[in-house]
């Protein structure tokens, strides 16, 4: 598993821990929604991402590694992936089967696999 993957970037101004929950997300391209909920285990450390409004949203998983930084004064957590990239992984799931399909998913970004 890359630990890189799970763990917020020393130059990212985000400690473990820190809760954002409600921030908004912006990614490299543009704002794709907002921090549902953060997930702060020692070995998987992520953001559940809401990507919409309603019906339309999905609850996606960006993992710590992939957050550029985080704007507490504007309630933003910049992450460095386009939102085509978000909104085109896997639905959050409560399985491990899902763990497994996420660690595809951004294994193949460049920089951020392997995960399993």
């Amino acid at each position: 598993m890359s630990h890189r993957l799970w763990s917020y970037p020393s130059d990212s101004a985000v400690v473990a821990g820190e809760d954002v929950t409600g921030y908004r997300v912006e990614a490299a391209d543009g704002p794709v929604g907002h921090v549902e909920a953060v997930l702060d285990r020692d070995e998987r450390r992520c953001l559940i991402v809401d990507t919409g409004t309603w019906i339309l949203g999905r609850r996606v998983v960006v993992p710590a590694g992939t957050v550029a930084r985080v704007d507490c004064a504007a309630k933003a957590v910049h992450v460095a992936l386009t939102r085509d990239q978000i909104k085109g992984a896997p639905a959050f799931e409560r399985d491990d089967d899902f763990w497994t399909t996420l660690g595809r998913y951004y294994g193949a970004f460049p920089g951020f696999g392997p995960m399993l």
